[in-house]
């Protein structure tokens, strides 16, 4: 696949993929090396022409499994979409098939969906389910078509994210919490994997519904190898997902799909509504406690050697997080893969959380924070804004 996902058309690059699954960044790099010693010794072979593999039409084949997964589901015959109003907010990537191959044969008024023709310059607003102005102008035109449900696709659909017929959205941890209510529903006590940054009360509903919470690492492909090592371990793990909308079913073969994603929700969509339910999607998030305050600030690293500095600067964060002068109320969380994480007692049985972690890409220290009083995510960052304060020089605190 050549995509540049929700980047620039200059960022554009090539995903490979085989019957068992999409190759990951060691993969790539092996290839890479292969490619570099079969050049280095003069082993590739001269060809006057090159032979490309028969072309197939796979979008079809795509939409169908798609249509097919949910008549089965929501088991209603073959309009099992009849009556629902849903807008698809392509953002002018490579989604619009989702609107008319996808749901509208199915029954679903798709007429009020938006931005479906591909436009690499993204003329309306970057197709990222992250992305609040997406998010808000997908949640727009659901409210103004009085539509049951949107959706908003990323450039090449690995992700997707939700928005109910009320305008909320549905993304990062709501997302997260609406699936795993449904696979937990199906699969009691199973785990699910996620990514090192979601919320305490994420954790709280998983468990809450039976099911265990593995707080892993950033990086789709760090979360979903996860899971397919907890599987090969005989682990049961159906699903692993990132906050960022980047998520896998063992049932998919652990492909990064978000057009599949957003179909297992919009069969629980439908169900619900000819159950009558005027809740509709909004009935998984039952129990969901959610943070009063929320802030992600990202800490460019001003050294040459990044790498080392930043891991110099983690340690010593450690060290202080679980020494006698570190903050009253404050606990390291049991189990860290990434970073650091601290939990902060901020009175009368509430809870904020800190998050100190390198960046994957880029020479950022990262810090997430939640607190669930007013002001107190500022009172966290005061605390560690004063102990970073020593790495002035070598770190620019100015978003904190």
């Amino acid at each position: 696949m050549l995509t540049a996902s929700h980047l620039p058309f200059n960022r554009n690059g090539m995903k490979f993929f085989t019957k068992t699954g999409g190759l990951g960044k060691d993969d790539i790099s092996a290839i890479l090396r292969i490619a570099e010693g079969l050049r280095a010794r003069g082993e590739l072979p001269a060809a006057e022409q090159y032979a490309l593999a028969p072309h197939e039409d796979f979008m079809p084949a795509y939409a169908a499994q798609l249509r097919a997964l949910i008549v089965e589901g929501v088991g209603a015959g073959d309009k099992p979409l009849d009556g629902m109003s849903v807008v698809v907010d392509a953002g002018n990537g490579a989604g619009g098939f989702f609107a008319h191959d996808v749901l509208a044969p199915l029954g679903a008024d798709v007429s009020d969906s938006q931005f479906l023709e591909p436009d690499g310059s993204f003329p309306n607003h970057v197709p990222n389910p992250e992305d609040a102005e997406a998010m808000g102008s997908c949640a727009t035109a659901v409210l103004k078509a009085n539509a049951d449900l949107g959706v908003v696709l990323d450039t090449d659909c690995d992700r997707s994210g939700l928005v109910l017929s009320d305008g909320r959205f549905l993304n990062r941890n709501r997302l997260i919490a609406a699936l795993c209510a449904s696979v937990l529903r199906d699969s009691p006590g199973a785990s699910i994997v996620t990514d090192s940054v979601t919320s305490a009360g994420l954790a709280d509903f998983i468990e809450g519904r039976g099911g265990v919470h593995v707080r892993f690492q950033r990086g789709y492909k760090n979360v979903i190898n996860k899971g397919v090592e907890l599987n090969e371990q005989g682990v049961d793990c159906p699903l692993m997902i990132e906050t960022s909308g980047h998520g896998a079913m063992r049932e998919n073969y652990y492909l990064d799909d978000g057009a599949y994603l957003a179909v297992k929700l919009i069969i629980e969509a439908a169900r619900a509504k000819r159950a009558g339910s005027s809740e509709g999607l909004a009935s998984l998030l039952d129990g969901l406690r959610e943070p009063l305050e929320e802030k992600e600030a990202r800490l460019k690293i001003l050294k040459d050697d990044f790498g080392p500095y930043g891991d110099g600067v983690l340690d010593k964060f450690v060290t202080w997080c679980q020494s006698s002068t570190a903050p009253a109320g404050w606990t390291s969380e049991a189990v860290n893969h990434e970073g650091w994480r601290v939990v902060v007692d901020e009175g009368s049985g509430r809870q904020g959380w800190a998050l100190l972690r390198k960046s994957l890409h880029d020479p950022l220290l990262v810090c997430n924070i939640e607190s669930d009083t007013e002001g107190g995510v500022e009172a966290i960052a005061a605390k560690l804004r004063a102990f970073l304060g020593q790495f002035s020089g070598g770190l620019d605190l100015s978003k904190l």
